[in-house]
């Protein structure tokens, strides 16, 4: 007999949770950053087949995982860890965002240049492979740069963020089954409920509130509720817009990786949007290692 949908999660999260915290707990950030530059290798690629033609599809992910190696090893605060580092190497690092952007936007531009072949269809082409590593790439990265500023070297910054996504969603499945049918936005996304959508804020602010007396007792009731409430709208809004990307080239799932969760894509696509507010957010707040 075939899992149901609600099975097959549960069963990837007792499997998959574990190896997770495991890996984000080590004090070292290099197997964090190894972890989440595969899982954006694994988006991008996932991206790539739903905007790309097949023949374009590998070149874009070369492109991609370039950007990202840049956007995070040329940051100042990655490089600030290795002190041995040569001098030139460190003041290059202050223009590492330049370096990631021209990874991102001139490479393509110059690829598609001498590559074009069909030239009607080269502008979206170019688009969607610089949307592909923005988007799947350099979001998925900030999990990475999550681990660099965690104040205990724990993993709790990435956990944070985790919680935030993983719980609205729990709490907007459940709450918009039992509480109210009332559509969000039936246009992109006809499950979605205005109870949902509440009970998802609640879910992560419990989420957050558990984190900070458990884990991260760095964080003030200031930061649980501005980091729980923004994070959770923008989560909530990352997961309508890339419903928004699928329902316009007509797929249901980015991919088929997770058994009852599609693909990389569909399971952290709250996670690109709130990953870079909280590190921006914690940066700003001076709660950082």
């Amino acid at each position: 007999m075939a899992l149901g949908n609600l099975a097959q999660r549960f069963l990837v999260a007792v499997v998959a949770v574990p190896i997770l915290l495991l890996i984000l707990h080590y004090h070292r950030p290099e197997p964090t950053w190894a972890l989440i530059f595969a899982a954006s290798l694994l988006a991008m690629r996932e991206l790539f087949g739903m905007l790309l033609p097949p023949e374009d599809r590998n070149p874009a992910l070369v492109m991609g995982a370039l950007a990202c190696l840049a956007f995070y090893w040329l940051d100042p605060i990655a490089l600030y860890r290795y002190h041995d580092l040569p001098h030139a190497l460190d003041r290059i690092s202050v223009e590492g965002g330049s370096i990631a952007a021209a990874f991102a936007v001139v490479v393509p531009a110059l690829y598609y240049l001498f590559r074009f072949r069909d030239i009607p269809s080269v502008a979206s082409r170019i688009a969607g492979t610089i949307t592909g590593i923005v988007y799947a790439g350099f979001l998925t990265t900030y999990l990475a740069k999550l681990k660099l500023i965690d104040p205990k070297q724990a993993g709790d910054t990435v956990v944070i963020v985790l919680v935030v996504a993983w719980l609205a969603d729990t709490g907007g499945y459940f709450a918009g089954r039992f509480l109210g049918k009332a559509k969000l936005y039936e246009a992109v996304s006809p499950k979605k409920t205005w109870a949902g959508a509440i009970g998802g804020l609640a879910g992560s602010l419990v989420g957050v509130i558990v984190m900070k007396l458990a884990f991260a007792t760095y964080l003030e009731w200031i930061d649980v509720v501005l980091i729980a409430i923004p994070g959770g709208i923008l989560g909530q809004l990352g997961d309508l817009a890339e419903s928004l990307i699928k329902r316009s080239v007509g797929v249901k799932d980015s991919g088929a990786l997770l058994p009852g969760h599609g693909g990389i894509l569909d399971r952290i696509d709250a996670v690109l949007f709130i990953a870079p507010y909280v590190y921006t957010y914690l940066l700003a707040r001076g709660i950082h290692g």
